[in-house]
C-alpha cells in the first residue's frame, strides 16, 4: 500500500493539447530516506470499514479487488518469521512521520493500527469457506496481542516498583522477567513524572529493551480501538490530564515526551532537524 501519491499531467491520447491528471503511487521509492510504509495498508483498512459505516456504501468493500486488498495486507502481516512476539516487527523510519525516533522493533502505534486493522478486516472479509481459516488465525492474533499489549506495555507506578525488584537471567516458561529487563533502564524522570492514579502504553518493547517515552498516537489509538482496558484507558487519560504542560503543546498533542536531546538525538536521529 503506497504512502502517498503524486498527481501527474498527460497527453489524453497523445493529443499535447488535452491532458488527464493520472495517480503516480509512491512505496517508498521516491520517499524522503527510500522508506517503505508500514502503516498505509493497516490505515486502509480501519478507514475503509469506517467509510462503510458512515456512507452505508457496503458495496465498495465487497468489490472483488477491494477483497483481495485487505487479504494481501492480512497474509503480509500475518505470515509467520522468526519473531516470536504476536506484535509487528518495524524498522525504524517507516512509520509516523518517516523519519528515525528510535522505535524500531515494535512500536506501540502500529500494534495499536494492528489491533484496529484486523477488527476491522474480520468485520468486512467476505464469509466462504476460504475465509474460515484466514477468521481463525485472525481471532487467534487478536486474543495473543490483546494480551501481549495490556500485560507487558502497561507501566504504572506499581509496574515500576516490580520491575526495580526484577531479577534478571531468567531461564525458564514461568520467569516473571520474561524480557530480561535491567532495573537500571528505568529513566530518572519516569518515577517523578508519572502520576499515582495514571499509567501508559510504553513506546516500544523488546528483549533487554523497553522504551518509556509516552507515544501520543499509540495511546489514543489504543483507547479507541479498545485494546487498552477500561481501567488502562483511564490511567492514559488521567495521565494526559496532570501532565499536560507536559504533553499538550501547539500541536496542540505533542507526539511523543520526553524529546531527544543532546548526544541521543545525534545518534538516533542522525542530527535530522525535524527530530528537535
Amino acid at each position: 500500500m503506497p504512502a502517498s501519491f503524486k498527481v501527474r499531467s498527460v497527453p489524453l491520447d497523445g493529443n499535447n493539447e488535452a491532458f488527464e491528471e493520472v495517480l503516480d503511487p509512491d512505496f517508498g521509492e521516491s520517499a524522503i530516506g527510500r522508506v517503505a510504509p508500514v502503516d498505509s495498508g493497516l490505515w486502509w483498512i480501519i478507514l475503509l470499514r469506517a467509510y462503510g459505516k458512515i456512507t452505508g456504501d457496503y458495496a465498495l468493500q465487497e468489490r472483488v479487488d477491494v477483497q483481495t486488498g485487505i487479504r494481501l495486507i492480512l497474509n503480509l502481516c500475518l505470515t509467520d518469521g522468526f519473531d516470536m512476539f504476536p506484535t509487528l516487527l518495524v524498522t525504524d523510519g517507516s512509520c509516523m512521520i518517516d523519519r528515525r525516533m528510535g522505535i524500531h522493533g515494535h512500536p506501540l502505534e502500529i500494534q495499536a493500527l494492528f489491533y484496529s486493522a484486523l477488527r476491522c478486516a474480520r468485520e468486512m472479509v467476505s464469509t466462504d469457506d476460504g475465509s474460515k481459516n484466514l477468521i481463525r488465525v485472525i481471532n487467534n492474533r487478536l486474543s495473543a496481542l490483546s494480551f501481549h499489549i495490556r500485560e507487558y506495555y502497561w507501566v504504572d507506578m506499581k509496574k515500576i516498583n516490580e520491575i526495580y525488584r526484577y531479577k534478571t537471567e531468567e531461564y525458564s516458561h514461568d520467569a516473571i522477567n520474561k524480557f530480561n529487563i535491567y532495573p537500571e533502564q528505568i529513566p530518572s524522570w519516569l518515577a517523578d513524572w508519572i502520576p499515582d492514579k495514571g499509567g501508559y502504553l510504553i513506546g516500544n518493547l523488546q528483549p533487554a529493551h523497553m522504551d518509556f517515552r509516552f507515544f501520543s498516537l499509540g495511546n489514543l489509538w489504543a483507547i479507541v480501538s479498545s485494546l487498552a482496558t477500561q481501567k488502562q484507558a483511564e490511567g492514559i487519560l488521567n495521565l494526559i490530564e496532570t501532565k499536560w504542560d507536559d504533553i499538550v503543546a501547539n500541536m496542540p498533542l505533542k507526539i511523543c515526551y520526553p524529546a531527544l536531546e543532546y548526544e541521543e538525538w545525534r545518534i538516533i536521529t542522525g542530527c535530522d532537524p525535524k527530530n528537535t
